[in-house]
């Protein structure tokens, strides 16, 4: 059933790279606006919610609530709670017995605990749910951040996670940007979408965050642009895929591709995702160049490599996507158990996608990790 709350949520989408994290720290440091860190519960959760039987049993649902509960990729979001009481706690302020209504108890506990009326989440890849989220938060508000797509690809290839090549990496910002497109006018007229440009944002921060604030019904306050001084800024800030969230807003990460893309891999993004790159509001300087198939096939099968053999590397996703691949192992063991039936089982986006693994928050596909033999780690120091 549809959950409408009386303090509206408020969901930061936006291709990764894009500053939905600086969305979400400035946010998350309004007075009234409690935001954890990311979740990924609609793409971890919601295409495989049939494998957890009927949620009116009280096994499965305390099942559901208990892995949501326990795979933070931010242990309980840096709350101090009791682990044994923890799952009773979201489950008693679930407004329905349903995942939407574990996902705002486990919101609402977390506004609890920061006494702050008012919940937000980011998740960049929520953005490939807003159908669902709309469905199960009806008067909820989305802010989807635009960023100029060869910026967001630069730092991609630089990070720790995400495509590492630019055939790739464009592939991704366009999938991101027509995947929303369904959804930008229809929930802009009901007043529950926001655009947001992320040059607009560093170079204007306070004539944007007014605006901002001004969408969700909230007072603007001097005191978002504080955000690096939080906790979680600075735990960010301290690692180099997010050094940026521990020091003030800048705005000298605009324009970076200039610098740190090559002339051929500026060709192959206004090739692959020019023209969603001038549908967003950026000029494309280039003119196009495809790359052949044989490069293309190469180009997909090195990112797939690169993705599985560095999960442990520097800064590495190996804690996360082991909780990842340990949340598919018991998928299976119910499937055993016979809680739900492969053959008769629902197809839900993006189940079949080809980049179903991607969509759904993998950083590498299942394959190259067991070509590599990729060993789980379930701790890890990393802030991701």
């Amino acid at each position: 059933m549809p959950i409408s709350l009386t303090e509206r949520p408020i969901f930061m989408i936006g291709a990764e790279r894009s500053g939905t994290t600086l969305v979400m720290a400035l946010l998350g440091s309004h007075s009234r606006i409690a935001v954890p860190e990311v979740v990924w519960y609609y793409p971890r959760f919601y295409p495989y919610l049939h494998t957890y039987g009927d949620l009116s049993r009280e096994a499965n649902f305390r099942t559901l609530a208990s892995e949501m509960v326990y795979g933070l990729k931010t242990p309980f979001w840096g709350m101090q709670v009791n682990p044994r009481t923890i799952v009773d706690e979201v489950i008693e302020l679930a407004p329905e017995r349903s995942f939407a209504g574990l996902y705002a108890g486990m919101h609402l506990r977390f506004a609890q605990y920061v006494n702050k009326p008012r919940w937000g989440e980011k998740t960049p890849h929520n953005l490939f749910f807003v159908d669902a989220m709309h469905r199960d938060f009806p008067n909820a508000q989305f802010i989807y951040i635009t960023r100029d797509g060869r910026d967001s690809c630069v730092d991609y290839m630089e990070s720790s996670f995400g495509p590492t090549n630019i055939y790739c990496a464009a592939q991704s910002w366009k999938r991101c940007w027509n995947h929303v497109k369904p959804w930008r006018e229809p929930l802009k007229e009901q007043g529950l979408w926001l655009d947001l440009r992320y040059e607009d944002l560093v170079r204007r921060p306070e004539e944007v965050m007014r605006h901002v604030c001004e969408f969700l019904g909230e007072e603007f306050e001097e005191g978002m642009f504080d955000f690096y001084k939080t906790d979680m800024c600075k735990a960010r800030g301290a690692s180099h895929d997010h050094a940026p969230l521990g020091k003030p807003i800048t705005d000298k990460y605009v324009g970076i591709y200039k610098d740190l893309l090559s002339q051929r891999d500026q060709r192959i993004f206004a090739a692959v995702a020019g023209k969603e790159l001038e549908e967003a509001g950026y000029k494309n300087d280039v003119e196009p160049e495809m790359p052949s198939e044989t490069m293309i096939a190469k180009y997909k099968e090195f990112d797939g490599r690169i993705r599985a053999a560095t999960l442990d590397g520097f800064e590495g996703h190996i804690v996360y996507e082991s909780y990842n691949d340990w949340l598919i192992d018991q998928r299976e063991e119910r499937r055993r158990k016979g809680i739900w039936d492969a053959a008769t089982a629902p197809k839900v986006f993006p189940a079949g996608d080809p980049d179903e693994e991607i969509i759904i928050g993998q950083r590498a596909a299942s394959f190259w990790k067991k070509h590599f033999s990729i060993k789980r780690q379930y701790n890890g120091a990393v802030v991701l």
